[in-house]
């Protein structure tokens, strides 16, 4: 059952549970609490009296005295009093004997109703009844202390009178109601935007933000929606950036293990078949089958370091090493590699012994992709240099190349995963080394940067504590 359909029956199981509470309460509570005569009664009681006394013809003092006795006994607080037309007391419960004149009656209806609501105020109401054209009054007379306490009474000759009264009073009831119907309509159709917003919600189509009026609880929950909508928002452009980025990185990867493999494909098919000229040409075969071969190995061990940034398993094992032995090793490598491809390699490492807390094989990762990214992007300035030096608790490791540089728009995004410079040129990696680079030096607690002058210098500069927190 829907909210809306609940609401109207709920209103209406309210209202006829109030009605008849009201009724049923107003019975037992005036039976309770308001014992008393009130004027409805008082006449019943008259009557009832005066019915008798017709019936027996008792108009005399003799026949009258049993009735008025006997009623008194029953209604000990109520005086009864029988008088002629002439105003002289016939018989008086209370034994009292007058006469009275005009006066003396109008005084005993002096203020009357008002006395019915007073304190300890005479109420005296006057019946009367004939005999052979010969009247008789019977005077019923007690205190206002035993009328009941709550007395209302309306006199309306017509119903349009009675709707006078009615409209006000129904009106007063049902405001309230009609003000809990405007209330729960509220905070359900907000509620029904809220839920369709969220339906609706899904990393495909557009977000859609609700607008918030009011800080109530719903409010609170709209601005919640809010937050989370616009935090699946970025998530789901993250993701699309993602798989683009995967898509690229997949068509990358097929391009560049395929153009190295025909390589070596063709060049041992050379061999195999025999048809090299001479010793030098089976060499040089032999060379290109190697470079392709460290190049696919490469390949293969930036796809692990992927994974390893995936599952986050880059782990520090910290101990201390010659910083200066490992970057002479590294260098000597390079040294080799870049014989005869006219590639100037400057190395300035101190003389002396540098020794630092350190994940060697981590650092000595993160130094060659600096290397390998020189070789590639900066071949056409055919210089690299790479530089060791400390200061304080502080080392500084550069790799310098003076090729086509990074240009400065491009400079942020170089650290991120999967991004390329010119994403159209094929065989040169598939993005994620830099980004290798700048994880492996945080977790030694270290920072990189970049500075580049496009055929001038580009630098690549790590400040690595020498003794770092692992």
């Amino acid at each position: 059952m829907k909210n809306r359909n609940k609401l109207w029956l709920l209103m209406l199981i309210s209202a006829s549970i109030s009605v008849f509470l009201f009724a049923s309460l107003s019975l037992v509570m005036g039976k309770i609490g308001d014992q008393g005569y009130n004027l409805n009664s008082l006449t019943a009681i008259s009557q009832e009296v005066l019915d008798t006394i017709e019936t027996r013809q008792a108009f005399h003092i003799d026949n009258i005295k049993p009735i008025l006795d006997n009623a008194h006994s029953v209604h000990p607080n109520i005086r009864y009093e029988w008088i002629s037309a002439e105003g002289s007391t016939i018989y008086d419960t209370f034994g009292e004997q007058n006469t009275y004149d005009f006066g003396q009656l109008a005084s005993r209806m002096l203020d009357m109703p008002q006395n019915l609501w007073g304190v300890n105020e005479p109420v005296t109401l006057v019946f009367s009844i004939s005999q052979e054209a010969q009247p008789y009054y019977l005077l019923i007379g007690l205190s206002s202390d035993n009328m009941k306490n709550g007395q209302i009474y309306f006199f309306m000759r017509t119903f349009k009178a009675l709707s006078t009264f009615m409209l006000p009073l129904i009106v007063a009831l049902i405001i309230p109601y009609l003000l809990s119907i405007w209330f729960f309509s509220s905070m359900n159709k907000r509620i029904s935007k809220l839920n369709h917003a969220i339906e609706q919600l899904n990393l495909q189509s557009e977000i859609t933000l609700l607008e918030v009026t009011k800080k109530d609880e719903i409010g609170q929950l709209t601005t919640h929606y809010n937050s989370m909508a616009r935090r699946i928002q970025n998530q789901g452009e993250q993701i699309k950036q993602f798989d683009a980025r995967r898509n690229l990185l997949l068509s990358n990867l097929s391009h560049d293990l395929r153009t190295p493999l025909t390589m070596i494909l063709g060049y041992a098919e050379t061999i195999r078949a025999g048809l090299y000229k001479d010793e030098k040409e089976l060499q040089a075969s032999a060379k290109v089958l190697l470079q392709r071969s460290r190049y696919i190995d490469k390949l293969l061990d930036q796809l692990l370091d992927i994974t390893h940034q995936n599952e986050g398993v880059l782990e520090l094992h910290l101990e201390v090493h010659n910083i200066s032995e490992i970057m002479r090793k590294i260098a000597a490598d390079y040294l080799m590699f870049l014989e005869g491809q006219n590639f100037t390699l400057e190395v300035n490492i101190p003389d002396e012994d540098i020794q630092a807390w350190i994940d060697a094989s981590l650092i000595e990762r993160a130094v060659r992709n600096l290397l390998d990214n020189a070789i590639r992007y900066g071949s056409e300035g055919h210089y690299i240099e790479i530089k060791l030096s400390e200061k304080d608790d502080t080392l500084f490791m550069m790799v310098i190349d003076k090729g086509r540089g990074i240009p400065l728009q491009e400079q942020e995004y170089v650290f991120k995963r999967f991004y390329r410079i010119d994403a159209s040129r094929k065989g040169e990696g598939l993005g994620i080394g830099l980004s290798i680079v700048q994880e492996i030096i945080s977790l030694h607690d270290g920072s990189i940067t970049l500075t580049s002058f496009p055929f001038e210098k580009t630098v690549f500069e790590i400040h690595l504590p020498k003794k770092c927190e692992q």
